[in-house]
């Protein structure tokens, strides 16, 4: 009686972790804009490159802001609006904020 109660909780459980682990940005790949785009959007927004990633089905800029201070950007890959901004301070942490949008 108790193994068949353990499974039954396991089972129960399942969905909620799988929730937990969907992408933040799901977006069919065939309406992702190109890479170019999300390059184009951070010059636009004075942000120099570094790199950029696919992180949770989202694309993710490392680089610089205009005063030169890390950051890493998520940029939602169909519509490339900014969901999210890192800004690393000077001793390594990073600090969040979102208030900087920028998209097509």
């Amino acid at each position: 009686m108790r193994l068949a109660l353990r499974i039954l909780a396991c089972i129960a459980i399942l969905p909620v972790g799988q929730a937990l682990a969907d992408d933040d940005c799901f977006a069919p790949m065939v309406d992702w804009k190109p890479k170019e785009a999300v390059a184009a959007l951070a010059a636009r927004n004075g942000w120099t490159v570094r790199r950029i990633k696919i992180d949770d089905g989202c694309y993710e800029i490392d680089g610089t802001d205009g005063e030169g201070q890390r950051i890493e950007v998520t940029v939602h890959p169909s519509t490339l609006d900014v969901l999210e901004i890192e800004r690393k301070d000077d001793t390594g942490h990073r600090r969040r904020g979102g208030e900087d949008r920028g998209g097509d």
